[in-house]
C-alpha cells in the first residue's frame, strides 16, 4: 500500500480550491431568460406543482438524485470523537465517492450535537432537501437508536453505512468464501471480535444469510460476552453466550471456522491462526492496521481464506462496493426505505457478480490477467464497473417488492444502460452502435491478435455478440496467449497465414494484388512476398470477399497502414483522398473531428474532400451535420496562405451543396459558441445551430485537439479513427488503444461492412 505522509494529504485538501466537492449548475445560465428561468419568475411554477403534489419535487429538482451525508463526529473512520467539523473531511470525502461511483449529489451535513434526540430532531427538519440520508460516524450505541428513529419518522432512505455497508460487503464475501471452500453455513463456528455497530450489524446480516446463533461468540474490550456479565445494552446482551468455558480471544478462535475482526490492529496471533479449523476464514477488517497481517495470516496457514480492508491484498471489504449502488438503486425508485430485503438483494448481487467473468478494466487496474472466483477472490474489486448496474437494479426491485417504492422500472435493461451512460462506462452513441453491429455482425480479421489487446478485444466483441472473428497468427502462439489471459477461442477462426497450407491463398492473392496494380510496376512475385505480411494478407482477405471488415494498428505505423490500404483497397471512386475521424462524446455532446490520422497538410481540395467525407461519416451515424472549417483567423481576418485555403475550401462546398450547413474560416471559439458566434458573424450559414462537426486546416491542430481533451477530462470518450472514404471497411487503432477502445471500433467495422452489403445490393439491384 502506498505510504500517505501528512504533507501529502495535507497538501491535497489544501491546494487549488480546498476540499474535495462543489457544487455545479445543471442547466442553461447565461442568458437572462435562463436566469428567470431558474430563479424568479419561473421558479415560480415548479414551487406550486410540488405544493400540489409533494412527489412532484422528485420530477422538478434534485431531490431524487440528493443524498445527505450525516455526522456528529463522535466515531470518525478510527480517530474517535473528534467532534462534527474534525469530521467534515471525511464526509466530503464521502460525498465523492458517492459521485464517482454512484453519479449521486451529496450535501456533507456536520451537526454539533451528542444528544440522540436533539440529533433526531435537526435531521428530520431538514429532510424535506433530501432522497436520502447516509448516516456516518456516529458512535454506538447512540448510532442503533438514531437510525431506528429515523427510519421511523422518515419518508426517504435512510442508512448508517458504518452499520450496514460492512455488513453487506461482509456478508457477500463470506457467502462466497463457504463456498469456495465447500462449508455450510448452517454449521461453521464464528468469532465476531468486536461489538461496536459494524460488529453487531455484520453478525445479524450473517444470520439473516443462515448463521446459528448459538455457534456465534462476540467478544468486546472485556473480552467473549457472557450472558452473566452485568451492563450489557440490548445489542450486546443478543449475542451474549450462555458458555461459561470461553472468555479470552484464543479460547473463542480455537476450532473456529471464521474470524470476522472489526476491533483494533495485531490481536489475532499466528499461534490463534493456527488452532482454527481447516480453511480457516479470516476477515481482518481494522483500518489501517488489520487484526493479523495477510503475511502472518498465510504463513501461520497456508489455507486460510483472506480479507482486509486494505487495497494492497486480496478480498478487500471496502464499503464502496455498497452503498453508492444501494442508494443509487433506492433513489431510482423513489423508495421511502432502505429494508432488509434491500440490503439482502445487494449481498446477493455482489456475491453474484464474483463468480462471473472479470471485465479487462479490472484485470488492468490490478496489473493481473485473470482473476477468476476462488481462494484469491471471492469479493468483486471495486472498480468493476458492472457493480453499478447489478447491485442498483437488484436493490431497485427489492425495493419494488417489497412495497416501498414509489416509482416502478419496467424496461430492466433500458434502466441498466442508462446507469452505464450516467457514470460514463458508455454513451447512448455506444449503445447504439453495438446495438446495431449485433442486429448485423460481420467477419471482421483482426491483424495483430498475438497483441494481448487485439486478443482480448476480438474474444469481447465475440461475446458481445458484434462480429465473428478471425485472428491472423500462429494458432499455437495464440492458443497459448489466450490461456496466459484466460481467454476462451471456442468459435474463433485462426488463419496463420505463414503455414504451407496456406501457399495456395498466399499465390491466389498475389496474382490478384499484380494484375491490379501491374502498371504501377508490380511483378507476382513481389506482391507473393508481401502476402506473408498481416497488414497486406489481411486486407487482401476484405478485398476478395473472404472477410468483411479489418482492424489492425496496435503495431503498425500509420504511414505503413496507408501505403498498404491504398495499394490494396483504394478509394472510393468519389473522392481523390481518404481520411479519419475521431468521435468526442462529452458531458456537452459529442463532437465529430476530421481529419485526424492521414493528410499531414492538405491543400484546399484535400480539405474540400475531407469536408465531404466529414459530412457523409456523421450522417453514417445518423447525425446530421453542421460543419465548421477551423483556422486561426475568422471570416477573412487574416490573408495567410494557411487561411487563405480553408477559405477557398469553404466557397467550394458552398457551391457544391448549397443546403448544407458549412461555414468557416472560423476560430474554434467561435465555432463552438453559438450566441458569440451568430452575435459577431449573423451571416454565416451556421446562424442558430449547433455545431457538431471541426474540419482542421492540418493534421497537428486535429490530431492535438483530440489528443488534448482526452488528456485534461477523464470523463471525455474518444471513439476513433474511423476510416472515411476507403472502398472497405478497413479500419486502425490507435497505438495504446484499450480494449474498450478497440471493440468500439469494431462496432463501427461491423456496421461500415454491412452498410456496403446493402450498397452493393441495391446497386446489382439497379
Amino acid at each position: 500500500m502506498v505510504k500517505i505522509s501528512k504533507e501529502a494529504a495535507l497538501e491535497y485538501h489544501e491546494s487549488g480550491r480546498p476540499g474535495k466537492i462543489e457544487v455545479k449548475p445543471t442547466k442553461a445560465y447565461r442568458t437572462q431568460t435562463d436566469l428567470s428561468l431558474a430563479y424568479s419568475p419561473g421558479v415560480a411554477y415548479p414551487c406550486l406543482e410540488i405544493q400540489e403534489n409533494p412527489d412532484n419535487a422528485y420530477k422538478y429538482t434534485d431531490k431524487g438524485n440528493l443524498v445527505a451525508v450525516i455526522s456528529n463526529g463522535t466515531a470518525v473512520l478510527g480517530l474517535g470523537d473528534i467532534g462534527a467539523m474534525s469530521g467534515k473531511p471525511v464526509m466530503e470525502g464521502k460525498g465523492l465517492l458517492f459521485k464517482i461511483y454512484g453519479g449521486i449529489d451529496v450535501f456533507d451535513i456536520e451537526v454539533n450535537e451528542k444528544d440522540p434526540e436533539k440529533f433526531c430532531e435537526a435531521v428530520e427538519r431538514i429532510a424535506p432537501t433530501f432522497g436520502g440520508i447516509n448516516l456516518e460516524d456516529i458512535k454506538a450505541p447512540e448510532c442503533f437508536y438514531i437510525e431506528e428513529r429515523l427510519k421511523r419518522t422518515l419518508d426517504i432512505p435512510v442508512m448508517h453505512d458504518d452499520q450496514h455497508g460492512t455488513a453487506i460487503i461482509s456478508a457477500a464475501g463470506l457467502k462466497n468464501a463457504l463456498e469456495v471452500i465447500g462449508k455450510d453455513i448452517k454449521k461453521v463456528k464464528l468469532v465476531v471480535n468486536g461489538a461496536g455497530a459494524a460488529a453487531i450489524s455484520c453478525t445479524k446480516l450473517y444470520m439473516a444469510l443462515g448463521a446459528q446463533k448459538e455457534n456465534i461468540l462476540m467478544l468486546d474490550s472485556r473480552g467473549v460476552i457472557t450472558s452473566d456479565r452485568e451492563g450489557l445494552n440490548d445489542q450486546k446482551r443478543f449475542f451474549a453466550t450462555d458458555r461459561r468455558d470461553v472468555h479470552t480471544l484464543a479460547e473463542a478462535v480455537n476450532g473456529a471456522d471464521v474470524f470476522v475482526g472489526l476491533s483494533k490492529g495485531n490481536v489475532l496471533t499466528k499461534e490463534m491462526v493456527k488452532s482454527m479449523a481447516n480453511d480457516p476464514i479470516i476477515f481482518a477488517l481494522a483500518n489501517p492496521v488489520p487484526e493479523i497481517s495477510y503475511e502472518d495470516a498465510m504463513e501461520a496457514r497456508p489455507d486460510v481464506l483472506m480479507s482486509t480492508g486494505r487495497t494492497d491484498y486480496p478480498n478487500q471489504i471496502n464499503n464502496v462496493i455498497g452503498f453508492p449502488y444501494i442508494f443509487r438503486g433506492a433513489l431510482d425508485v423513489h423508495a421511502t426505505a432502505i429494508n432488509e430485503e434491500m440490503k439482502m438483494a445487494a449481498v446477493l448481487a455482489i456475491a453474484d457478480l464474483a463468480k462471473q467473468p472479470v471485465p479487462d478494466v479490472v484485470n488492468d487496474v490490478y496489473k493481473v490477467n485473470n482473476l477468476t472466483f476462488g481462494r484469491e477472490y471471492f469479493i468483486p474489486k471495486p472498480v468493476d464497473p458492472r457493480l453499478i448496474t447489478e447491485v442498483s437494479a437488484a436493490v431497485a426491485k427489492a425495493a419494488m417488492d417489497s412495497g416501498v417504492a414509489r416509482k416502478h422500472i419496467t424496461d430492466w435493461d433500458e434502466y441498466k444502460n442508462s446507469l452505464s451512460v450516467l457514470l460514463g462506462q458508455e454513451t447512448k452513441l455506444t449503445q447504439k452502435l453495438y446495438a446495431t453491429a449485433a442486429a448485423h455482425p460481420q467477419r471482421v480479421v483482426f491483424a495483430e491478435a498475438i497483441h494481448p489487446t487485439m486478443l482480448k478485444a476480438a474474444v469481447q466483441a465475440k461475446s458481445e455478440g458484434i462480429c465473428q472473428p478471425i485472428l491472423l497468427g500462429n494458432d499455437e502462439v495464440l492458443e497459448k496467449l489466450a490461456k496466459k489471459l484466460d481467454l476462451n477461442l471456442d468459435g474463433i477462426e485462426i488463419v496463420n497465414l505463414r503455414h504451407p497450407s496456406e501457399q495456395e491463398r498466399r499465390e491466389r492473392y498475389a496474382h490478384i494484388l499484380a494484375e491490379k496494380r501491374q502498371r504501377d510496376g508490380y511483378t507476382f512475385q513481389e506482391a507473393n512476398d508481401k502476402m506473408f505480411e498481416r497488414n497486406y494478407f489481411g486486407m487482401m482477405m476484405v478485398e476478395t470477399g473472404e472477410a468483411d471488415a479489418f482492424i489492425t494498428g496496435l503495431y503498425t505505423k500509420y504511414s505503413n497502414t496507408i501505403k498498404v490500404v491504398n495499394e490494396v483497397i483504394g478509394i472510393r471512386p468519389e473522392y481523390k483522398h481518404f481520411g479519419a475521424m475521431h468521435i468526442i462524446n462529452s458531458s456537452k455532446g459529442t463532437l465529430y473531428i476530421g481529419d485526424t490520422l492521414v493528410n499531414e497538410n492538405p491543400d484546399t481540395d484535400t480539405l474540400v474532400d475531407i469536408a465531404k467525407l466529414s459530412t457523409t461519416a456523421v450522417r453514417f451515424f445518423n447525425e446530421k451535420p453542421v460543419i465548421s472549417m477551423i483556422s486561426h483567423s475568422n471570416f477573412g481576418s487574416s490573408q495567410s496562405d494557411g487561411a487563405h485555403k480553408v477559405r477557398a475550401a469553404v466557397e467550394k462546398m458552398h457551391e457544391l451543396y448549397p443546403d448544407l450547413p458549412i461555414d468557416g474560416e472560423m476560430q474554434i471559439g467561435f465555432a463552438l459558441d453559438r450566441e458569440l458566434r451568430d452575435s459577431q458573424y449573423p451571416f454565416t450559414r451556421l446562424k442558430d445551430k449547433d455545431v457538431n462537426t471541426l474540419v482542421f486546416p492540418n493534421l497537428t491542430s486535429a490530431r492535438s485537439s483530440y489528443k488534448m481533451l482526452q488528456m485534461l477530462d477523464a470523463d471525455v470518450e474518444i471513439i476513433g479513427p474511423i476510416q472515411m472514404g476507403l472502398n472497405k471497411a478497413i479500419h486502425f487503432i490507435d497505438f495504446g488503444a484499450s480494449v474498450r477502445d478497440v471493440v468500439n471500433i469494431v462496432a463501427v467495422a461491423t456496421i461500415d461492412a454491412y452498410v456496403d452489403k446493402i450498397k452493393d445490393r441495391i446497386n446489382k439491384n439497379n
